[in-house]
């Protein structure tokens, strides 16, 4: 057995021989739903046949909503807005061109069209950098409204309130649409799964966990948004379409916000971020729905909203949460395990540059909150192959600084160049193509996220993920590789980041940042709360990536003794003012540091010794 198979046993069984095991049980899962689908009219009455084909419908823009809701956490009322825009734009091209093999394609075209262009400008102004995601559910919110209210103002082309009614459609018997819309719901499930469980899919996860983190590993978060929103728009569009094209009417109510809520309702009820809990609970809300208000007019609502609330508090992944453990329990053989983790060869480095080439600078930096200035005249210059400390006491702008140097709108005033390249009004995710990487004061990971996960993560902008399939290799730069293995983590690859203890979240978020293969580093107090023996292991990581790398790295630390330890130079920040910049012994042997660690009164413009000038120092 490999040395791999040994740490790893689920990997003695082969990735190949697990594929293809994992495939092969999802292929049979899918037949025999497909059958249920083909064969369910000759037993089902007329009356749950026709139910059951609005529901399928349904179900398929539910699974959008959960993908976007689910998987990337963007919770959303808007998908009912392209359900009805789907349904209507059919409706009216059959009430005024008629209907036609040619009709048809042009309305479901349209339909998927017009969905996705709308889509995208929602997405546009939802996601704009620095958006918070509070605002774009607010922005999903208004549009079913805007549109409802467009529909009751078209007058006789969209129908007002009465909708759009006694056009002709596709001649088909309710069977036929049943298995129709039954194969179209398995088809979109199959597709969803196959995307969300990728490469690719891994990136909403990450979205949904923590979408800061993303931009400061390179990742464009705002066009992942606005590409899955418009194509999730254009899908429930043709879900709505194909809706109206079986009921022969198109209503307000199928793209009003009280659908759009629904919809939330069904994909909590049946297990957010479950795609398949999304079609259960749709189905199910469904045929209560249709059942209940024959049998309890006026109170079948009240007792599918203390359904709902019940599921909510006593099973928190829904009903099919509860379905799929029972199943875990007593039919484990279904559920094939992942591939074991693979450790790859290094990643070869991707960007070079000349060894003590220049990587920041800043000249007249300052930061201004209205009459408030935190940082002011800050000139601060460092190189491949330097460890540079950024210390002085609380207050004195330190974590300011390191902002305005991740993020190009932070600056007040000054100018900033990451690689000699101006980053003035560059978002985060723009400066990290340049060779910056950022690690927060607070482990910054993906906490539902196992470890293996978390550092794919990183290499997305490097390794760009397949939206097919889910590879178990992990390739790693020298630098990030050497973290993994002086901290363990190699040896948790499958566990999630949120059970790691303080000091190997921190390492993994150094992990992460060394992926990205940058030539400069920013540490933010990155051994808070850490043990002296841990402190010993990050002063010696930090010291390869300096001298083996050649990387340079500025750190915001506290503590004076593991700063002497590790720095090439220290500058001191004081009342926002650069106020030292110098060796070692030269800042910590400096009576100018001593009063302002004492606390005693400091000049604002101390005139630094000769030595300690950047230009005696070249």
């Amino acid at each position: 057995m490999s040395e791999l198979a040994k740490e790893h046993p689920r990997a003695a069984v082969g990735d190949t021989g697990l594929w293809s095991s994992r495939v092969a049980r999802r292929v049979a899962v899918l037949v025999v739903f497909g059958t249920l689908v083909l064969v369910a009219p000759w037993f089902l009455d007329a009356y749950t046949v026709n139910i059951l084909v609005r529901a399928f419908f349904i179900a398929i823009v539910a699974v959008t909503v959960d993908i976007l809701w689910g998987y990337s956490g963007y919770l959303t009322f808007g998908q009912a807005a392209f359900f009805g825009l789907g349904a209507y734009t059919l409706a009216i091209t059959f009430s005024q061109l008629g209907f036609g093999p040619g009709q048809a394609l042009l309305a479901l075209g349209a339909a998927m069209v017009l969905a996705a262009l709308l889509g995208a400008l929602v997405g546009w102004l939802s996601f704009y950098p620095g958006a918070s995601p509070f605002y774009a559910t607010i922005i999903s919110l208004v549009l079913p409204i805007v549109l409802v209210q467009l529909i009751y103002s078209g007058g006789n082309f969209t129908g007002a309130s009465s909708g759009v009614v006694g056009y002709f459609s596709f001649p088909l018997m309710t069977e036929t649409w049943f298995r129709v819309a039954g194969i179209s719901m398995l088809a979109v499930a199959v597709l969803a799964h196959i995307a969300v469980s990728s490469d690719a899919g891994r990136l909403l996860r990450a979205l949904r966990d923590n979408e800061m983190r993303c931009a400061y590993l390179g990742i464009n978060t705002a066009a992942i948004r606005i590409t899955l929103l418009t194509i999730c728009a254009a899908i429930a569009a043709l879900a709505g379409a194909g809706y109206a094209a079986f009921g022969g009417i198109a209503a307000p109510e199928n793209a009003g916000f009280v659908f759009g809520t629904q919809l939330v309702v069904m994909v909590a009820l049946g297990g957010r971020g479950m795609l398949t809990g999304a079609i259960v609970g749709a189905l199910s809300i469904e045929l209560a729905s249709a059942y209940l208000s024959g049998i309890l007019p006026y109170a079948w609502e009240l007792l599918v909203g203390i359904a709902f609330v019940t599921v909510i508090v006593l099973m928190p992944s829904g009903l099919f949460g509860l379905l799929r453990a029972m199943a875990q329990r007593w039919t484990p053989w279904l559920f094939a395990p992942a591939p074991a983790v693979r450790l790859g060869d290094s990643a070869p480095k991707a960007r070079e540059s000349a060894v003590d080439a220049v990587v920041l600078e800043a000249q007249g930096v300052a930061r201004s909150f209205g009459a408030l200035t935190v940082l002011s005249d800050v000139n601060l210059t460092a190189r491949r192959g330097e460890l540079v400390s950024l210390v002085g006491p609380n207050g004195a702008g330190k974590t300011t600084l390191m902002k305005c140097l991740a993020d190009g709108r932070e600056a007040s005033a000054g100018d900033i160049r990451i690689a000699g390249t101006p980053i003035k009004g560059m978002v985060p995710h723009r400066i990290v193509g340049l060779g910056l990487g950022r690690k927060f004061q607070a482990a910054s990971v993906f906490e539902t996220m196992s470890v293996a996960d978390c550092l794919r993560i990183a290499r997305s902008g490097r390794d760009k993920p397949s939206v097919l399939r889910s590879c178990a290799a992990l390739n790693l730069p020298a630098a990030a590789r050497s973290v993994v293995e002086a901290s363990g983590l190699d040896t948790r690859f499958d566990e999630d980041a949120r059970n790691l203890s303080h000091g190997l979240k921190q390492a993994l978020e150094l992990a992460m940042v060394l992926a990205l293969e940058p030539d400069l580093v920013l540490l933010d107090e990155p051994t808070a709360g850490l043990t002296r023996s841990e402190r010993n292991v990050f002063a010696t990581i930090l010291t390869r990536l300096v001298e083996q790398d050649r990387l340079c790295v500025l750190i915001v630390e506290h503590d004076l003794d593991f700063v002497r330890q590790i720095s090439s130079r220290i500058v001191v920040l004081h009342q926002g003012k650069l106020v030292l910049d110098g060796t070692v012994e030269e800042v910590v042997n400096s009576p100018l540091v001593a009063e302002i660690y004492s606390g005693h009164q400091v000049t604002d413009d101390p005139a630094p010794t000769p030595t300690n000038t950047p230009e005696a120092r070249a």
